[in-house]
């Protein structure tokens, strides 16, 4: 059975997107060597399906299709390689279609395809940012497990990672701190949902 994994950037008062720009340029405060470093040998280390909602797939696809450039980094080259390389899920409503290569969209039952892929054969599936597709996993029982970078920032607004409806007994399966401030949570989801 394959893991579904939601893989987030969290601010310390808990939300996942500042709804301004990109809504992740917080994220760039605790970035360090150390964590790119722990991001490209061991964070992705089993993922094998990136999965998007239609606004981080429109943003990935919009930055990591023209990279890597002369300027980028080691790490940026090396995500640029992974990212464009890896099968990708994007699930959206509202898209036509999905052209970067590797990419399948979804447009249907969530909870049918989402069973069915768990079901074959494969590596985790990751969902990169997206907190309103987060949200819609965590309705469906979808989740196994939560991969979170939670950053030393307080945004006071945004969208939350859980949002009010979210009751999870998550169980720790790993830490890490770095020294840029940022801290590694891995947990594992209950198989029962706090009433």
């Amino acid at each position: 059975m394959r893991t579904v994994a939601a893989f987030e950037h969290m601010t310390l008062d808990g939300y996942a997107s500042s709804g301004q720009g990109t809504g992740f340029e917080w994220t760039f405060h605790a970035f360090s060597d150390e964590f790119a470093e722990f991001a490209d040998g061991h964070l992705r280390a089993d993922i094998d399906t990136a999965i998007y909602g239609r606004q981080t797939y429109l943003g990935m696809y919009g930055y990591w299709g023209d990279q890597p450039t002369a300027e980028s980094s080691a790490h940026e080259r090396a995500h640029a390689e992974w990212v464009k390389a890896v099968d990708k899920i994007v699930c959206s409503t509202t898209l036509e279609s999905a052209d970067w290569n590797n990419t399948r969209l979804i447009r249907g039952d969530l909870a049918r395809e989402f069973a069915e892929l768990k079901a074959g054969p494969g590596g985790t599936m990751a969902i990169y940012a997206s907190p309103r597709l987060v949200h819609s996993f965590v309705d469906l029982g979808l989740i196994d497990e939560f991969r979170l970078i939670v950053h030393p920032v307080v945004l006071g607004s945004g969208t939350p990672l859980f949002h009010d409806k979210s009751a999870l007994d998550l169980d720790l399966m790993e830490s890490q701190a770095f020294e840029s401030g940022a801290i590694y949570l891995r947990y594992r989801v209950g198989r029962e949902r706090i009433a």
